[in-house]
C-alpha cells in the first residue's frame, strides 16, 4: 500500500467518531484541532470524504492511536463488521516495546472494544496506565504481573481481572510470551 494512496474502509468514519466521542471532543473541537472545517470532519465520520495519509496521521496524534489502527483490511465486503479473520485483525497499540496488540472487534462502534494483547518475555509497561474505562482482561497463555494501584498480582493462563479506571501497570519478567483477551469499555483504541 503506497503512503500517498487513503486508505479504503467502510468503517472508517464510524471508528473516527468512536475515538473521538471516546476523547470527549465535538466535532468542532477536533476540526479545530486538525485546522479543517466541521464539514469536513463530518463528511469523514460518514465516509463521504476519505482522508489522505497525512491527515489520517494527524487524526491518529490527535486521537493517541497509531495510524495503522484506522486501517481496514483483509475483510470480504459479505462479512465487514460481522466477522474478524486472524489474518485480517487490524493492529492497535503498537508504541510499546514487547507489546503487540490486535483488534477483535469488527469495528469500534459498540460500547466497547475486544482486543488481543500479546506480551514479548521481559516485557513491561512504560509507566502507570490509568483510564477512564471498565476493562475486563482474560490471561489465555503465559503468566505476567498486574500491579492495580498499588496491590500486586501474578496471573497465569484462565485467570481474569477487573479495572474500573485504577491506575495500573504489567511486567512479563518471564522467559515464554504471555497472550491476553481485553474487552473494554468504552473503546479507546
Amino acid at each position: 500500500m503506497s503512503k500517498l494512496q487513503p486508505i479504503q474502509s467502510n468503517t472508517l468514519g464510524a471508528d473516527l467518531r468512536a475515538l473521538r466521542k471516546a476523547r470527549g471532543l465535538t466535532l468542532s473541537d477536533l476540526a479545530a484541532k486538525m485546522g479543517r472545517s466541521v464539514g469536513w470532519i463530518s463528511q469523514v465520520e460518514r465516509d463521504i470524504s476519505v482522508p489522505t495519509f497525512a491527515d489520517q496521521q494527524a487524526l491518529a496524534a490527535l486521537l493517541d492511536v497509531s495510524v495503522s489502527s484506522l486501517a481496514h483490511t483483509g475483510a470480504a465486503q459479505s462479512e465487514d463488521g460481522v466477522i474478524v479473520r486472524r489474518d485480517a485483525r487490524r493492529p492497535i497499540g503498537s508504541r510499546m516495546p514487547g507489546l503487540v496488540e490486535s483488534l477483535l472487534s469488527p469495528d469500534l462502534t459498540d460500547d466497547f472494544e475486544v482486543v488481543h494483547s500479546a506480551f514479548a518475555p521481559g516485557a513491561t509497561s512504560p509507566g502507570p496506565t490509568q483510564r477512564d474505562t471498565t476493562e475486563i482482561g482474560y490471561l489465555v497463555t503465559g503468566r505476567i504481573t498486574l500491579w492495580v494501584e498499588e496491590k500486586q498480582f501474578h496471573l497465569g493462563p484462565g485467570d481474569s481481572f477487573r479495572l474500573r479506571g485504577e491506575c495500573f501497570r504489567w511486567a512479563n519478567p518471564y522467559d515464554d510470551p504471555c497472550e491476553m483477551i481485553w474487552i473494554i469499555s468504552p473503546p479507546v483504541y
